[in-house]
């Protein structure tokens, strides 16, 4: 069983949303026309409350992308973005959502942010997604989406250590920050992520 899991194509991680990712709405044509390609595919969205802790304008004095330490671990300060049932929280108007047999949203706890579909950044709670692959029947996991530095990373970290045999689809993905990428590309090449086009992709 082959599945797509698409990472956060919402609106503010798109140019002119509150936390753009470069060049971040030209992913998604090539996210359209891959998903007939899967068995399954998966959508995920940042789903924060107003009040979350990784918003930098609920912590007095502090700027956005500022670092700070919560739960005895970094915490960068973002500007605040993906909010419950605003437009900047929704997927980006062109993304076809038709093939999407489920989505999972996280970052909806306000005391811990959440870069991962699969668990909180303290890998205190699970969102139930690797339960759900599982009995699905999901062998072969592709990820795509935002930004591929942060949130498609540390999904892609989680579902290799739940045991998938994981690719990441760098057309599929931008990054926030594109040198850090290159890095984190070393680290997960060594794991034995795969790194696959969406040409490749049969």
């Amino acid at each position: 069983m082959k599945t797509l899991l698409i990472i956060d194509v919402q609106n503010d991680f798109i140019p002119n949303g509150s936390l753009p990712v470069p060049n971040g709405n030209q992913i998604v044509p090539v996210i359209n026309k891959i998903q007939d390609k899967f068995d399954l595919v998966i959508g995920t969205q940042d789903w924060h409350p107003k009040d979350h802790i990784s918003f930098a304008s609920n912590h007095e004095g502090k700027s956005n992308f500022d670092v700070i330490e919560i739960h005895k671990k970094q915490q960068t300060l973002w500007p605040d973005h993906c909010v419950q049932g605003t437009q900047g929280a929704e997927f980006h108007p062109d993304l076809k959502t038709k093939k999407f047999e489920a989505i999972f949203r996280k970052g909806t706890d306000k005391t811990i942010d959440s870069y991962s579909a699969f668990y909180d950044n303290g890998h205190l709670k699970s969102t139930g997604l690797a339960g759900y692959l599982k009995e699905k029947g999901t062998t072969e996991l592709y990820l795509c989406g935002l930004a591929a530095d942060i949130c498609v990373y540390f999904s892609i970290m989680d579902a290799f250590k739940e045991g998938f045999d994981c690719f990441l689809i760098e057309d599929a993905s931008k990054a926030l920050d594109n040198i850090e990428f290159e890095k984190l590309k070393k680290e997960m090449i060594a794991m034995g992520i795969k790194m696959v086009t969406s040409a490749s992709i049969q």
